[in-house]
């Protein structure tokens, strides 16, 4: 059972991975045009903005229609208003890293690139999201599909910036 955990958790992680190269990669492979990152940032920020207002209109809802927790008591360990709300913290501490990161992509690699990342953390978010619902070791591909691409955006940067 532990095994196939891994397995599972690993192809995520690889194809997490490979979304990475492709996300920061693409646009720049694509040849698209140089996009400065003032007007880039914004935009890059709106999805994955309004992936975190739905994490948190939902576990708001969870809230008001359940007597259990309606005046902030903790959530049962395990029930689907925990998993949302471990979600919703990952989700923030990824926000926080692409905050620390993407302005410095925006600006050496194009904002193009930047737009890409928004939109490719959104969509990973949800995966992550409905993956964990449906079992934990399926947001592998969500947590690899927001880190590693935030994570190797800093690293291109930087040896564009360096070279």
């Amino acid at each position: 059972m532990l095994r196939s955990r891994r397995s599972t958790i690993i192809v995520g992680m690889a194809a997490g991975l490979l979304w990475a190269i492709v996300l920061v990669g693409g646009p720049q492979w694509a040849g698209l045009p140089y996009l400065p990152a003032t007007l880039a940032l914004p935009g890059a920020f709106l999805a994955p903005g309004l992936v975190l207002a739905l994490m948190i209109g939902r576990l708001a809802q969870r809230r008001f229609f359940d007597d259990a927790i309606i005046d902030g008591q903790p959530f049962a360990p395990g029930s689907a208003a925990d998993i949302d709300q471990r979600v919703l913290v990952n989700s923030v501490e990824q926000l926080v890293l692409a905050l620390a990161i993407w302005p410095f992509a925006a600006m050496t690699l194009g904002g193009a690139v930047t737009i890409a990342l928004g939109l490719g953390f959104a969509l990973m978010r949800l995966l992550f999201w409905l993956g964990y619902h449906l079992s934990p070791p399926l947001r592998a591909l969500g947590f690899a599909g927001t880190f590693y691409p935030s994570v190797l955006a800093g690293l291109w940067s930087l040896v564009a910036w360096l070279v």
